[in-house]
């Protein structure tokens, strides 16, 4: 019992809430719902979906309470755990080729290093899990749950090259699992990091060729660019894509995605945005990538954003005047992309100017162009000498995502003061970019 009590503490009880009423209080312990011991998030939130509920409860004062709640099925309790998931975060036992934290820099906030592989942040947050680092045991709660969709990094079907890029020898039954899950009616979203010479090419189409087989499983998969940064020391020698390779991805996923839309009326298979950047080829339309499935993972981002951009700038009345000098931080990748839209904005704009700054990622060296990875500290050596106008402008994906606070733990305070102009953060959407641009007490 004591190891339920500290994994189910309650942090916090939202004020007028059900819990509320009821007596429950932070430092409480929530034990049973309906009699049934409530191990994670996945239990709470299962259990708690009933409409009569007899909740258990260890009181701060050492009491057990049974408490009777007639609520709505959608009705929540307005309670918060100490731990998000209430138990502890499945760590990821697999050695990644390629694996990002590896690859980190030294002396970066801890909570960076550690490597989660939980089926329930993949429900929950929409984390890429491998599933080799579960048991038979998860697999029927996930089943029983109905926890769908979750979120899997495959890499490749082929068992022996899948337990050498994972380095672990148990990384080889993915395709048994994935049918599993699929013939129990949990929804997928599958990635495949690429790297040459390795999951690419001949492999990469058997590995699409299966997992196209659990179509009615699989909603759809990304296909992403190996990451490299320049603190790979010791760790197996992976080359980057290069332009000619990246446009032979495109090539060969958009005669799979002809194949799919024939087959299953959808194209199932994309690839992310960078290989579009890196082969310097067009992207697909905005119709194209089908409602977003991955766009967390950077599929169909530039097209989105783009859309949004420009359906908005064509409604914007023909008479408006900003009397503003406005810098607009991006990375190398998507630096020729917004310049461009800022450079459309200003002609539709009387006295507008805006100057795009393109900051290289010192911090990560090697290979890494994204404007999500960039860090406070390359912003600041990218700007310190430049006249700043009225204010900056820098993309929420550079962000923590509950924090106003970059990778290499600057705050967007701490930049303002040094750099001595406001900085604004907006959205990764095309109108409220805008928007961000055009807030202006000086406009008539």
């Amino acid at each position: 019992m004591k190891e339920i009590c500290i994994r189910n503490a309650i942090r916090r009880v939202h004020k007028g809430s059900i819990a509320e009423e009821a007596g429950i209080q932070a430092g409480d312990k929530l034990l049973k719902i309906n009699g049934n011991e409530i191990i994670d998030i996945i239990d709470y939130k299962y259990y708690l979906a009933d409409e009569y509920l007899e909740i258990e409860i260890l009181k701060v004062s050492g009491e057990y309470w049974i408490i009777e709640i007639e609520k709505e099925y959608d009705d929540d309790l307005g309670i918060e755990f100490e731990k998000p998931i209430i138990d502890e975060v499945k760590n990821c036992k697999n050695k990644c080729i390629f694996c990002f934290i590896d690859q980190l820099p030294p002396d970066m906030r801890p909570s960076l290093y550690f490597k989660d592989d939980d089926f329930r942040l993949s429900f929950l947050q929409g984390n890429y899990i491998t599933l080799t680092n579960m048991g038979e045991e998860d697999i029927r709660r996930i089943i029983k749950y109905r926890i769908s969709p979750i979120n899997i990094s495959v890499h490749t079907t082929n068992g022996e090259l899948r337990k050498k890029i994972l380095n672990n020898r148990l990384a080889g039954n993915i395709l048994n699992i994935l049918t599993k899950l699929a013939a129990n009616n949990i929804k997928m979203n599958c990635q495949i990091v690429l790297c040459p010479d390795l999951n690419d090419k001949e492999e990469l189409d058997n590995t699409i060729e299966d997992l196209g087989e659990l179509s009615g499983g699989i909603d759809s998969v990304a296909i992403v660019p190996v990451g490299l940064t320049a603190y790979r020391e010791g760790l197996q020698a992976i080359k980057p894509f290069d332009e000619e390779e990246a446009s032979y991805v495109i090539d060969q996923v958009r005669a799979w995605q002809k194949k799919f839309k024939n087959s299953i009326a959808r194209n199932f298979v994309y690839v992310s945005d960078e290989f579009y950047i890196l082969a310097d080829r067009n992207f697909p339309t905005y119709r194209s990538y089908e409602g977003f499935p991955q766009l967390e993972n950077g599929v169909g981002l530039v097209a989105k954003f783009r859309y949004e951009f420009y359906q908005y700038l064509e409604i914007l009345p023909g008479t408006l005047k900003i009397y503003k000098y406005i810098i607009v931080v991006t990375g190398v990748a998507a630096y020729r992309l917004i310049r461009r839209m800022c450079d459309d904005l200003v002609e539709r704009i009387e006295h507008l100017k805006i100057e795009v700054v393109c900051v290289e990622n010192k911090f990560f060296g090697g290979y890494i162009s994204v404007s999500g990875l960039i860090t406070g500290q390359d912003i600041y050596d990218a700007l310190k000498d430049r006249n700043l106008g009225d204010k900056i402008i820098i993309p929420q994906s550079m962000m923590k995502s509950d924090e106003k606070i970059f990778l290499d733990d600057y705050t967007v305070v701490e930049l303002e003061k040094k750099l001595g102009v406001p900085i604004q953060i907006s959205e990764v959407e095309g109108k409220r970019f805008i928007q961000k641009i055009l807030n202006s007490k000086n406009k008539v």
